[in-house]
């Protein structure tokens, strides 16, 4: 084991946390032709790893650099062709090709292959990267010595031709081999089920080729001993594609539901399984205990089928379309209803060989979507008032959002209230004030959920997210575990009580939703509220209550609600109170001053108000419009009317807010009772 895995090792059993953000980044840019800096969070040049590009927009090869190879990071491999590895300089069109592992990314040389388009710029890209990390993701290389029979595995006997051994400290999952300094398929062997494995070939669209159980093909990964070796076995007589004398190799290795990660460090973040696929418009529901933001797929069974990767960033749609990419294809992306997500899991989507074929076998690697609790507001919230342009748009948040709601903050119905979330896709939303159904396939609306906002899109609709020279608005939110969760699901069943996942973490406090195919009302239920709300209403809230049985991994869906039938689909936006970050509570009006703590430091920047035992709109007040001891420009949620500018009902208080005695009953009545979200 190297000196860096030992001292890595030791400093996580003494205490140091690591989460999957920390070893995991998807990476969206767009090309410049130009060298530019991709800055992801990921610690490539102390500790190692591996990026792997891939252009969205036109047909290119995939580049895979790592820092194990020698010069490999001017150097890459391309996962759809047996080709051994490219050299830098290598000439047109792979001229000038190259990465510079940084402490948090990677630098892109002076570019024209994996950073522009044929010498251009606008072509678009993903990069995915790895940091090498025990019960992880690790990196090995070795010298072929052409030995066929170099001793037997202790736990079967199966004579074997090489071991070779890793840093994992935990069984590999999925190892991936490949041929450095000459041509050759890139050998892929996956666990499976733990007790047979498949023997792929990544660059092919071919199925498995291991016919012999656990110690076939070229890796025995579940031995026992397994936990920092890996076993190369001649496949078909030949150890040409693995251990060929003088040629050198390179494996990628992947642990499976290994922990090691989280605030307990028991936390598992990849995770190597399969499943049969049903061939039904939903396929089964695969169980990991969380949800994914990466996802590599391959039918093994059944016939010959593309290899697919779909992560979040690029778009993984719960009733929608996702972005795909094959490593064993050079095309561009496209869009296929592949998957959808759960807050434990994904479930296949469509009866289609990629992902859903009735009774053939599939594999998957699946990686852990983020996981550490923030610990300031502006980590997960970004404010910002702006004048729309009907031209495409880039809007910072200063991280990748996944919900965002947008306010014109003018009269007349061009101010409707507009709530995008990614999960759903994009060119969709709801509106805040009406029971009016999604709206789907609109180029005013949110067009790309980027890494560090979103992208509007240039029509001038009076719908519209971007009117030319109308003023808005936006507030852009990430989920985060005690913070805000988003949940997208379908009814199952009629009249009684459905059990629903997320991933707060916590018990939520506050729980909207919305049917997305159908019009009715925005229901809301509080936590610390024996009742119900109507986001869309300003009447008070009654005892009915849409979401029960709250719970740090569940809620209750009453599917009794009138209106509501199985096959219905839905969103819920959930939050809570974390310290120094967000409070969901409630307070009693005195009709004077009346200070509300929220446990902040520098006061609230985003503030939504209801009062409950009466009528009363929801109101929101936010600093980028601006909180202070004067006048303060408010909206209300629940109707399209034009933003109030002239009134001084909130004043800003260190440790929260204060609601003034000026502000009407809606807001502090003697006796009334009110419950709010606060940000700070």
């Amino acid at each position: 084991m190297a000196v860096r895995d030992v001292v890595q090792a030791a400093a996580g059993a003494g205490g140091d946390k690591l989460y999957v953000e920390d070893v995991f980044s998807t990476y969206l840019y767009t090309g410049t032709g130009s060298a530019q800096t991709i800055t992801n969070g990921i610690d490539l040049a102390g500790e190692g790893g591996l990026v792997w590009v891939k252009s969205r927009s036109i047909s290119q090869a995939h580049g895979l650099f790592d820092t194990e190879r020698a010069n490999g990071t001017t150097k890459f491999l391309q996962s759809q062709a047996t080709d051994a590895e490219v050299v830098d300089g290598g000439g047109s069109p792979i001229a000038t090709v190259g990465i510079v592992p940084n402490s948090n990314g990677f630098t892109l040389n002076n570019n024209t292959y994996f950073g522009g388009n044929g010498g251009g710029s606008g072509a678009t890209y993903a990069s995915w990267s790895w940091r090498k990390a025990p019960k992880f993701f690790d990196i090995v290389t070795w010298t072929g010595d052409g030995t066929t029979n170099g001793g037997s595995v202790p736990s079967s006997g199966a004579v074997f031709a090489r071991e070779i051994t890793h840093s994992l400290g935990s069984a590999p999952g999925f190892v991936v081999v490949k041929s450095v300094s000459s041509t050759g398929n890139w050998k892929a062997c996956h666990r499976k089920d733990g007790v047979t494995q498949q023997l792929l070939a990544l660059n092919s669209a071919e199925g498995n080729q291991n016919t012999q159980s656990l110690s076939g093909g070229f890796c025995a990964i579940q031995h026992a001993d397994a936990a920092n070796k890996f076993y190369l076995f001649p496949y078909s007589g030949s150890v040409a594609e693995v251990n060929a004398s003088g040629v050198t190799y390179v494996a990628y290795v992947f642990a499976h539901n290994a922990g090691g990660f989280g605030d307990d460090g028991e936390q598992d973040v990849i995770s190597c399984g399969s499943y049969t696929g049903n061939g039904s418009a939903t396929g089964p529901e695969i169980n990991l205990g969380w949800e994914p933001q990466w996802l590599l797929i391959k039918r093994v069974s059944g016939g010959n089928s593309y290899w697919g990767i779909n992560d979040n960033m690029r778009g993984i749609a719960t009733g929608g379309t996702d972005a795909m990419l094959h490593p064993n294809g050079n095309d561009a992306e496209y869009q296929q209803n592949v998957i959808d997500l759960t807050a434990t899991g994904f479930i296949p989507q469509a009866n289609q060989s990629n992902t859903n074929a009735s009774g053939s076998t599939y594999i998957y690697m699946a990686i852990r979507r983020p996981m550490k609790t923030p610990e300031s507001g502006t980590e997960v919230f970004s404010p910002v008032s702006r004048t729309g342009n009907a031209s495409v748009t880039t809007v910072s948040a200063g991280f990748a959002p996944d919900f965002v709601l947008s306010n014109n903050t003018s009269n007349g119905a061009s101010s409707r209230r507009i709530v995008g979330a990614k999960l759903i896709g994009t060119t969709k939303y709801l509106r805040t004030e009406t029971t009016a159904a999604e709206l789907v396939g609109r180029a005013d609306a949110v067009t790309s959920y980027t890494n560090s906002g979103i992208v509007l899109g240039a029509d001038g609709d009076t719908a519209a997210f971007n009117i030319n020279n109308f003023p808005y608005i936006l507030y852009m939110m990430r989920r985060a575990p005690g913070f805000m969760d988003v949940v997208a699901f379908t009814q199952v069943g009629t009249g009684s009580v459905q059990t629903i996942n997320h991933n707060l973490t916590v018990v939520p406090e506050l729980i909207i939703f919305k049917t997305r195919g159908g019009g009715d009302n925005w229901r809301v239920r509080v936590g610390s509220y024996s009742g119900g709300g109507i986001l869309n209403s300003n009447s008070g809230f009654s005892s009915s209550l849409y979401a029960t049985n709250l719970t740090s991994t569940t809620f209750g869906f009453n599917q009794g609600t009138a209106g509501y039938s199985s096959g219905m689909t839905f969103v819920s936006y959930l939050f809570a109170t974390l310290a120094g970050v967000s409070k969901v509570g409630s307070y009693t009006g005195t009709g004077a001053d009346l200070n509300v703590d929220c446990g902040f430091s520098a006061g609230a920047r985003f503030i939504l108000i209801k009062r409950t035992d009466s009528t009363g709109d929801w109101y929101v007040w936010d600093s980028a419009r601006g909180i202070s001891a004067g006048n303060d420009p408010y909206l209300l949620l629940n109707t399209t009317a034009a933003q109030v500018t002239n009134t001084d009902y909130i004043d800003p208080l260190a440790s929260g807010f204060t609601v003034t005695s000026s502000a009407p009953a809606a807001l502090n009545a003697s006796g009334g009772t009110y419950i709010f979200l606060a940000i700070a």
